[in-house]
């Protein structure tokens, strides 16, 4: 299916590794020109010289989303490149492992900064051009902990709530301009950091560390979740349902948050 993004600018935040640079990978398999983001620039870079070895395009800006001042200088030199035409708020994350015994305000605060108001700042300030132009995407990339939180860190299953919210009002706010708002809810998904946690687990379970990875995922999973497709999903399938509400055959969903959990979440 052509989405008919060639050409489009996408900036992905947080897409140096894991389900960002999944994202940012995905919107260039299909023609997208793209803005690779991370704190760490030799990792984004890495991410950059993969996309422009696969064959597509894509260049690298840094900053930290908490200060402003750092998404400026991000945003300017976007602008240098374009006028964002896709965003996708992916940068976010938990300050650490914490309950509510150990969990303190300042950490909320933190994690509330470095997720709802990281993704506020750049879309308020890409929204304008969007609206001028008459076509935008804005995708929020939330988390099936927004609506399945656990006992554990509290102060993310909140703040990715939260981000529910936002992405809501702000879809009904640009709707007329040509600009849609959705959010996409990731389940299990196997990332770096999964893998290496689902491996070391299955090892304490007498799996070899060379075993081939359905081996682990069957071994390890029903520890973590309980998956009724029976396996986690994958990063291109996060890229895929991205780069799809990202292009014009979406122009009719907004307001909406896609689940990709794997049938998880016991409601429809």
């Amino acid at each position: 299916m052509n989405l008919h993004l060639e050409g489009k600018i996408a900036l992905v935040t947080g897409s140096s590794k894991g389900i960002g640079a999944g994202i940012a990978r995905g919107l260039a398999r299909a023609g997208a020109v793209v803005m690779v983001h991370g704190r760490d620039r030799e990792q984004a870079t890495a991410v950059a010289r993969q996309i422009r070895q696969d064959g597509g395009t894509a260049h690298v800006v840094t900053g930290d989303l908490t200060e402003e001042a750092e998404v400026d200088t991000l945003l300017a030199e976007v602008r240098a490149i374009g006028d964002i035409d896709i965003l996708v708020n992916n940068a976010g994350g938990s300050g650490g492992n914490s309950d509510w015994a150990t969990t303190k305000a300042g950490a909320w605060a933190a994690t509330y900064d470095a997720n709802v108001l990281a993704a506020m700042r750049i879309a308020k300030a890409v929204l304008p051009q969007m609206r001028h132009a008459g076509w935008g995407r804005i995708i929020n990339i939330s988390s099936l902990a927004a609506l399945m939180p656990p006992a554990g860190n509290p102060d993310y299953s909140a703040a990715k709530a939260a981000m529910l919210a936002m992405s809501a009002s702000m879809a009904k706010a640009v709707a007329a301009d040509g600009v849609t708002v959705n959010t996409v809810s990731p389940g299990t998904i196997h990332s770096e950091k999964l893998d290496r946690k689902f491996r070391e687990v299955a090892q304490q379970r007498g799996i070899a560390p060379e075993a081939p990875w359905e081996v682990v995922e069957a071994e390890a999973l029903p520890l973590f979740a309980s998956v009724p497709t029976g396996r986690v999903g994958t990063l291109d399938e996060i890229a895929d349902a991205v780069a799809f509400l990202a292009s014009p055959r979406a122009s009719y969903i907004t307001g909406s948050n896609l689940r990709l959990d794997g049938g998880m979440l016991p409601t429809v």
